[in-house]
């Protein structure tokens, strides 16, 4: 296939993917969602494990700016890995403060830092792929549109019809299309960069997992799955940073 061809492939299969979500009815966020099992208190801080178990995301995103500070390489990539690596570490601020005290309200400033990863790492792999001018390009519209799908989704809640659907495309779309730039557009320094992105998706996925299955998860061993689900995710994260060294440092 051609390069044109890739490129309209990768235009034709985003078009489809959002005419298809978006021709469902609005998602709305239930509120279950912020019932997690392990309610304990200790220290005076009110679910106290699920706050805690955000701190590993403070020491990959602040290891990962060092990394890409410390790293010689072009301007425009840093920028971009800059984004995603202070994206991870403000995740630690945001998804502690929500859960804190769970709600509709702290919720936003949980899921607002983790579309800065999303479409940080999206940037980071056109930049790879397509070409620098690109990834640069991507970039802002990328952010501002991770961004403005969770002030879309918190608007119309207060509206009486919540909308997750764009907050969805931004989350899951990225694990479907990353994997097809790489496959369409080899890097020829992968440096095997394939396994540390693939452990990446893997342990994103147990964490979804560990989420899903969160109170059978504390029933059994008296930890919270949301707890587990957090440090999964950040060990997840951790691999984007290793990913970077293997790129991009000699």
């Amino acid at each position: 296939m051609s390069r044109k061809g890739k490129l309209w492939l990768i235009i034709g299969l985003t078009l489809l993917v959002s005419a298809v979500l978006f021709s469902w009815p609005h998602i709305p966020q239930t509120q279950a969602y912020h019932l997690f099992c392990d309610q304990r208190e200790s220290w005076g801080i009110p679910n106290f494990e699920n706050v805690l178990s955000n701190l590993p995301f403070a020491i990959v995103g602040i290891g990962g700016l060092i990394t890409a500070y410390r790293t010689p390489t072009a301007r425009g990539i840093k920028i971009i890995y800059a984004s995603l690596f202070t994206g991870i570490a403000l995740t630690a601020a945001g998804s502690g403060y929500y859960h804190y005290q769970p709600g509709d309200e702290t919720l936003v400033f949980y899921r607002l830092p983790m579309t800065i990863v999303f479409m940080g790492l999206l940037a980071a792999v056109l930049y790879e792929t397509i070409g620098p001018r690109t990834g640069m390009a991507a970039l802002g519209p990328l952010l501002i549109t991770g961004i403005g799908s969770v002030l879309w989704w918190r608007y119309t809640e207060k509206a009486g019809d919540g909308d997750l659907r764009l907050y969805i495309l931004v989350q899951y779309y990225p694990m479907l299309l990353i994997p097809l730039l790489l496959l369409l557009f080899p890097l020829s320094h992968s440096k095997d960069s394939w396994r540390p992105l693939g452990l990446t998706f893997a342990w994103y996925g147990l964490a979804k997992l560990f989420e899903a299955y969160d109170c059978p998860i504390f029933n059994t061993i008296h930890i919270g799955g949301h707890a587990l689900k957090h440090l999964a995710a950040a060990i997840a994260t951790a691999y984007l940073v290793r990913r970077f060294q293997l790129l991009y440092q000699a």
